[in-house]
């Protein structure tokens, strides 16, 4: 068993059985672990079947609005970091699946490198998360099979933060709302010389996207435009604006060049409050 032990943030929305599922899970990895499910906005029903189902030893912390992952995360690691939190501090979505010996792997690894801020578990695609200067988040092919894989950023489907790190560099910027909080946060920690990876063997499963296309769409093309302002420059934030744009006309006529989210309102939608600023949740009617 590893020394570490852990302090997990599981994100909640409408999906009580599964976030109840997920918590017994955690608990049963064999790793010191407390368990804080933050919900998201549920309903009094959700969240009456969620306490009546939640394994003994978690907490529920309500936010009483649909406040997003990332704000959701950290009003989690809010609470820990007032109650006595471990070294490690954790987040997962409610539909995640640690494998058996997931947890072990995961802390003992990163607790074998000081420097390590920001970590992830392997979510067995065999992709590494990377970071463009005009693309921002992306994906490209693992180049490890076991233990520490230096990435450009973590995965949110089980991702760990060391406390230190997180003291230096503060947590998600809540303006993303969701997707592609994880990846400023590791730009932020990595100007600050903290190392990020993933640790493959660790594995974890998360089938479920959760948001309907359009918002997918919307807030990884919004959050992908404001990220690549505020840490490439004007030159490169131009740029992918104009690519944005591009790839929008294209898509309207050419179907082939369509992504696996695409919807047209929503990405014209998204290049349109990212010009005012204005971030935060996805409008209604995406």
């Amino acid at each position: 068993m590893p020394s570490q032990a852990l302090d997990l943030v599981i994100v909640h929305r409408h999906r009580p059985n599964a976030a109840a599922r997920t918590v017994g899970l955690f608990l049963d990895q064999g790793v010191p672990v407390r368990v804080l499910v933050v919900d998201n906005g549920s309903t009094t029903a959700e969240l009456a079947r969620l306490r009546a189902e939640m394994p003994t030893g978690a907490e529920v912390l309500e936010v009483g609005a649909n406040s997003g992952f990332g704000p959701g995360a950290n009003a989690g690691f809010r609470w820990f970091l007032s109650h006595d939190p471990s070294p490690w501090l954790g987040v997962a979505p409610h539909d995640a699946e640690p494998q058996p010996g997931c947890l072990s792997r995961l802390l003992d690894e990163v607790g074998s490198r000081p420097r390590a801020g920001l970590a992830s578990a392997d979510v067995g695609d065999g992709l590494t998360p990377v970071l463009d200067r005009y693309f921002g988040a992306i994906p490209a092919a693992s180049t490890v099979t076991a233990g520490w894989e230096p990435a450009g950023y973590p995965h949110g489907t089980l991702m760990v933060a060391r406390r230190a790190c997180l003291d230096e560099v503060g947590l998600f910027d809540e303006r993303y709302f969701a997707y592609c909080e994880e990846a400023e946060l590791a730009l932020r920690a990595k100007a600050k010389g903290w190392e990020v990876g993933v640790v493959r063997g660790a594995e974890v499963r998360n089938q479920d996207v959760g948001s309907h296309a359009g918002v997918v769409d919307y807030l990884q093309l919004r959050n992908t435009l404001l990220m690549v302002r505020e840490h490439s420059g004007l030159y490169h934030a131009t740029i992918r604006l104009l690519i944005a744009a591009g790839q929008l006309a294209v898509g309207l006529v050419v179907p082939s060049r369509r992504g696996p989210y695409w919807s047209p309102r929503a990405r014209a939608r998204a290049i349109a409050d990212h010009l005012r600023g204005r971030y935060g949740p996805p409008p209604a009617g995406i």
